[in-house]
């Protein structure tokens, strides 16, 4: 089998191209380069070296896949002709695709391949920013990164910033986590002659430098807990401050238990937030509801029974071990099927238990909501009239009872029958999808901004309660739904 020879040209000009890799394209009978825009290439053509380049290949596609597919392919296919040199910039195994598709041919048998050596432009570039690398560093694509492979606290390297486009996809992506003022370096031809270094601010990323394919944008690590308000690991010692040593008395004293109550107010208010379709009320409302859970984390532990990765582990795999349509080989139809195959596996998840089925389904918080699971618990098991008709009958049964009590029962009997009216409300909610949990969250805000309304106009006339009748106040009660409907 012939042998396919990828070897690297460096990352700087002629006077940096090593030796042995010069005595070697020297020696090519078949040589390919990836691209002729390398400086090195310049001096070896006017020394007469013969080469053949792929630029071609980029011209024929919109994207980068195809175009590395295609030169692999073409590789291929003439190594197993003859013996085939490959030059590409810098070091074959930095930030180098086509080369990663030729070692995945290569263990699929397809090609014998060799990988010489190559200066990488990580060296100059170190060397001219200055910095460690046994810092922290990442390296990154500038075509196809995202935010969430951003590590706010280490140096990090973007390459493939080649044009205005693609230096304002990166300075767009970096703004998801940075300030537009964030400090930036533009590092072009480092180590070379033509070296050149210019810091700007993030959002002129785009707009004051040139860049092209030896360019490569520095983004250096932040300095401060305010510089990476955005990121997760900010939020998580924030909490930890809080609860640490020197931190805050309040949250320090807080368990489990003594924070329920604010978990579930600051749930309703989010609710509400989305009711009223304030995003920006809703953004507020998250971080209340994300700051209970990172303090329940971060009790959990200070006690040593579970961390947040636990938590994050378990809802992780449980979303993936329930969505097999989504990661796996099922097929689903629509969302009947979706919820249909998710309690599928819930209960084969339980397996066969001898608890109640109603054992689970309490919740001391809301006897609205515990009314809701029961029933609905057991209308999995059949359980539950066949048709909504059969919801409607039960309530209008229910209503005369507890009419019948009004006039001639007791107040424990009155309770009872009570009870029994709204119990079959809910179960009128859930025939017809309706959460009665957020239907009487939604009914006390609108009695509480009505009333506020009412309670104004009181107090703009500068007399008490007690002067006004009920017809009055209830004039006020009208013109507050009014202006809700302007």
């Amino acid at each position: 089998m012939n042998n396919l020879t990828v070897i690297g040209l460096g990352a700087g000009d002629f006077d940096q191209l090593q030796m042995g890799v010069y005595k070697k394209l020297k020696t090519a009978r078949k040589l390919y380069v990836r691209t002729v825009d390398h400086p090195v290439l310049e001096e070896l053509s006017a020394e007469g070296l013969q080469f053949e380049s792929f630029d071609a290949v980029y011209e024929k596609h919109s994207s980068f896949q195809p175009v590395y597919e295609e030169i692999a392919e073409k590789l291929v296919a003439t190594a197993a002709i003859e013996d085939v040199m490959y030059a590409v910039p810098g070091h074959p195994l930095v930030a180098e695709q086509t080369v990663q598709l030729l070692i995945a041919a290569a263990d699929e048998g397809k090609v014998n391949l060799i990988i010489e050596g190559g200066q990488s432009f990580l060296d100059p570039i170190f060397g001219a920013l200055k910095i460690d690398p046994i810092e922290g560093f990442q390296l990154l694509d500038g075509t196809s990164f995202s935010m969430h492979d951003i590590n706010l606290h280490q140096h990090i390297l973007i390459a493939q910033v080649y044009d205005t486009f693609s230096a304002s996809e990166v300075k767009l992506t970096l703004m998801e986590k940075y300030d537009d003022e964030y400090p930036v370096t533009v590092v072009t031809a480092a180590g070379s002659s033509q070296e050149k270094l210019i810091t700007i601010p993030l959002y002129e990323l785009d707009q004051s430098v040139e860049v092209n394919n030896l360019t490569t944008v520095y983004v250096p690590p932040v300095k401060s807990q305010e510089e990476a308000l955005r990121d997760w690991t900010t939020f998580r010692q924030i909490i930890a401050t809080l609860r640490g040593p020197n931190g805050c008395p309040w949250d320090q004293k807080q368990t489990h238990e003594s924070l329920k109550k604010y978990l579930l107010e600051e749930a309703h208010e989010y609710l509400a937030a989305v009711d009223a379709e304030d995003d920006f009320a809703m953004i507020e409302e998250l971080g209340d509801v994300l700051l209970q859970i990172f303090l329940h984390a971060q009790i959990g532990e200070d006690q040593g029974y579970f961390t947040l990765e636990d938590v994050l582990a378990s809802i992780s795999e449980k979303m993936i071990r329930r969505h097999p349509h989504v990661f796996g080989d099922v097929s689903v139809e629509d969302a009947d099927d979706v919820v249909a195959n998710w309690e599928a596996i819930k209960a084969e998840e339980k397996g066969k238990s001898d608890k109640p089925l109603l054992e689970e389904e309490y919740r001391a918080s809301s006897a609205l909501q515990t009314a809701y699971n029961y029933q609905k618990r057991a209308a999995k098991v059949g359980f539950d009239w066949p048709d909504v008709d059969g919801a409607w009958d039960k309530f209008t049964e229910e209503w005369q009872e507890f009419r019948h009590e009004v006039t001639k029962g007791t107040n424990a009997s009155r309770l009872d029958e009570f009870g029994d009216v709204l119990f079959t409300l809910v179960n009128l909610a859930r025939f017809y999808k309706l959460s009665p949990e957020e239907a009487m969250i939604h009914a006390n805000e609108k009695f509480s901004r009505r009333f506020g309304y009412v309670e104004a106009k009181v107090k703009e006339s500068g007399k008490p309660f007690s002067d006004y009748t009920l017809e009055q106040l209830d004039a006020f009660w009208n013109e507050a739904k009014q202006l809700e409907k302007e």
